[in-house]
């Protein structure tokens, strides 16, 4: 197999962008090993191209596979929520129908 961090695919204007929607500032040091980190997932995933996967059959979720087995997903059932008034009391700020929270975006 060939090596997953031969290939240049991720250019260094490429991360900033990334990081940039990401709201993430990362400095020249995180920068390159951010880089190299995603050129080698993007090895990794040329690899797996590799192989021959036209007899195997098409898949969703793991839960098909493991089926009822322990430590499976539960089924998904609806259940009734929680009463508003209950859950607004327990809310740190609230104006009784949304809960309010501090700004976390300042662009």
């Amino acid at each position: 197999m060939s090596d997953p961090n031969s290939t240049q695919r991720v250019a260094a204007e490429d991360v900033r962008r990334v990081a940039e929607l990401a709201y993430l500032e990362l400095t020249p040091e995180e920068e390159t090993r951010m880089g190299r980190d995603l050129n080698a997932i993007l090895g990794y995933i040329a690899q797996l191209n590799e192989l021959d996967t036209s007899r195997v059959e098409p898949m969703a979720q793991v839960a098909e596979v493991l089926g009822n087995q322990p430590g499976s997903p539960r089924a998904d059932a609806p259940h009734p929520s929680l009463p508003r008034e209950a859950v607004m009391v327990a809310a740190p700020e609230t104006d009784g129908v949304f809960f309010k929270v501090p700004k976390v975006i300042e662009r």
